[in-house]
């Protein structure tokens, strides 16, 4: 999980380090807010990956946190809370949470939730290299290998090329990869989707037909 940062925005002091210290052994790098205003200030501050969002926090809750963050931001939430009304949990997926855990909960059963939910999202969640169709590539490092020859890429490219990894076989819509690797608030052409896969097939020589044109649509990335 090397690179991949989470936001735990919890106000319960001693659950709040628990998952912490859950999250660092499993190789995250993790850090903790105690009220709604820390966590805006730590997810503008470190971009996380992925936010443990708690629902009842002092001086903003967490359906205002998530509304804010959403307004620019399409990063991966689970929400946390010890409601277990049905209409709490649909504000939660309506304001856009992507999981909705209820305490008590369990801090593997949580660990869990987060491996599937950063899978989901287009999110490596593997310290080693991902091999696929001859293309190595190292997590974090910017940098495919093909034939044994290093090549590095730009971030959008990195990112570009790790989402069509974790997403091999399926039909991924220009719309969908602006709104994840470019996000929500971009306000630049969709054609930037095209530019970079077309720089990135040419840095990839003969494994860039492994990037496939899906007519109308966008792309696939299969051998």
């Amino acid at each position: 999980m090397k690179g991949i940062r989470i936001l735990v925005a919890e106000d319960e002091d001693k659950l709040r380090e628990i998952i912490l210290k859950y999250l660092k052994k499993e190789g995250y790098e993790a850090f903790g807010a105690a009220n709604g205003e820390e966590a805006l200030d730590l997810w503008a501050e470190k971009q996380p990956d992925c936010i443990i969002l708690d629902v009842t926090m002092p001086i903003l809750d967490g359906f205002e946190v998530l509304e804010e963050i959403r307004e620019i931001d399409n990063v991966p939430v689970i929400m946390l809370t010890a409601r277990r009304e049905e209409n709490d949990k649909i504000q939660g997926f309506e304001v856009g949470a992507d999981d909705y855990v209820t305490k008590p909960f369990s801090p593997r059963e949580l660990m869990v939730r987060i491996k599937a939910l950063l899978k989901r999202s287009g999110v490596t969640t593997t310290v080693n290299d991902l091999k696929v169709y001859g293309i190595s590539l190292k997590p974090g490092d910017r940098m495919m290998t093909i034939n044994s020859q290093e090549i590095s890429l730009t971030q959008k490219e990195y990112e570009v090329l790790l989402f069509f990894v974790n997403h091999q076989k399926m039909v991924l819509s220009r719309e969908q990869m602006l709104d994840r690797i470019w996000g929500f608030d971009y306000e630049g052409d969709m054609r930037v989707v095209d530019t970079t896969i077309k720089r990135l097939r040419k840095k990839m020589e003969e494994k860039g037909e492994c990037i496939q044109t899906v007519r109308g649509v966008g792309y696939k990335f299969q051998e």
